[in-house]
């Protein structure tokens, strides 16, 4: 009985839209047609194709999609798919298929690649920052093989343990070699990095001594924390001349250190002189290298250094100011936002 009733239903639907088109076609206009029966002209030409080609059938209601495709691969599968792809971030499409076929499952990489792509795993970027945020977030812990895939693509992942609670507890600070410029022949970038917050400042320097290690922290980076009325408790170094002495026993103090000393800024450094920067420093080193250094000089090679580091305190407030950082330890935020999440709560007198 339902059934001869959700059939006459159909067939009055379609009886109806031929109405329309024949009033279209006595009135010798569409839109007076449509207006009078209350149809869109899109949806008449629609129907008066589906006339022209099929007859009265065309104007009958499609038959709903099916809610689920014969092919579609069984919610367990595709399960095991994602746990694979997350415990072995490395493996590609190919080898996760050969590896399920090896279970008795068969299904092609193109496959798993569309399965892992509608998860938001569909490469080693996407996957590793998936892990990043379980094992921060939700504190799972992570194999040894994630880890180390993650250290790797985010060396400041490493430093995870000795995280900081504030901005200026604890910077690290480094430098490295950039290159010959115009009218200059080697050029080094001085760099401060806050672990709390990845905020980072950067200057370009003639010169790796502590002279211009000095120079970066008196002239921009104190200014900064002294404006925002935030001390800076310890600065981490690499075991280098720029900032040590040459030797335990030699009574001179260097000029970076004392300059720490007479600021109240402890002086924290690697213990091995092969460790040449944290995890924070290396992490900005690259994306500095990466994003700005490389392609600056590639397209203006003809820059002076005084127009590169203009150039480069532009790409610095974008850095800091408007990118979201993803993975640790911003975890999708701005420097800024971190900084400025700290200053809205009251801080004790």
């Amino acid at each position: 009985m339902s059934s001869a009733i959700g059939t006459d239903v159909i067939a009055e639907q379609a009886l109806k839209r031929l109405m329309v088109l024949k009033l279209a076609e006595e009135l010798g206009s569409v839109a007076e047609a449509c207006r009078r029966t209350g149809m869109d002209r899109t949806s008449f030409y629609a129907w008066k194709r589906r006339f022209q080609t099929r007859g009265l059938d065309g104007l009958k209601d499609l038959p709903p999609v099916a809610k689920s495709h014969p092919f579609t691969t069984p919610a367990e599968t595709v399960a095991k798919i994602l746990f694979l792809a997350s415990q072995h971030p490395a493996w590609g499409c190919h080898r996760l298929s050969a590896h399920l076929a090896q279970a008795g499952i068969t299904l092609s990489p193109v496959t798993i690649q569309s399965l892992l792509n509608k998860n938001g795993l569909g490469n080693l970027e996407e996957r590793l920052l998936k892990l990043e945020v379980m094992a921060v977030r939700e504190k799972v812990l992570l194999t040894r093989e994630q880890i180390q895939l993650i250290e790797k693509a985010n060396p400041a992942f490493k430093e995870r343990h000795a995280e900081s609670s504030r901005p200026g507890e604890l910077l690290s600070q480094s430098s490295f070699y950039c290159r010959s410029i115009k009218d200059t022949n080697k050029v080094y970038v001085h760099t401060v990095v806050d672990t709390f917050n990845s905020y980072a400042f950067a200057s370009l320097f003639t010169s790796e001594q502590q002279e211009m290690a000095v120079t970066l922290l008196h002239g921009t980076v104190l200014p900064f924390y002294r404006k925002h009325k935030i001390p800076i408790a310890a600065i981490f170094t690499k075991n280098a001349p720029e900032y040590c002495r040459a030797k335990a026993s030699d009574p001179a103090m260097p000029l970076f250190e004392l300059y720490l000393l007479l600021n109240n800024i402890r002086h924290k450094r690697t213990n091995s002189v092969r460790q040449q920067v944290n995890g924070f420093t290396a992490r900005f080193h690259r994306t500095v290298c990466d994003e700005f250094l490389l392609p600056t000089l590639r397209t203006m090679p003809d820059l002076s250094i005084r127009e590169l580091q203009t150039n480069l305190d532009e790409w610095l407030q974008n850095y800091n100011h408007e990118r979201p950082h993803r993975g640790y330890p911003n975890m999708g935020k701005r420097p800024v936002d971190l900084l400025n999440e700290f200053l809205a709560v009251p801080q004790g007198p």
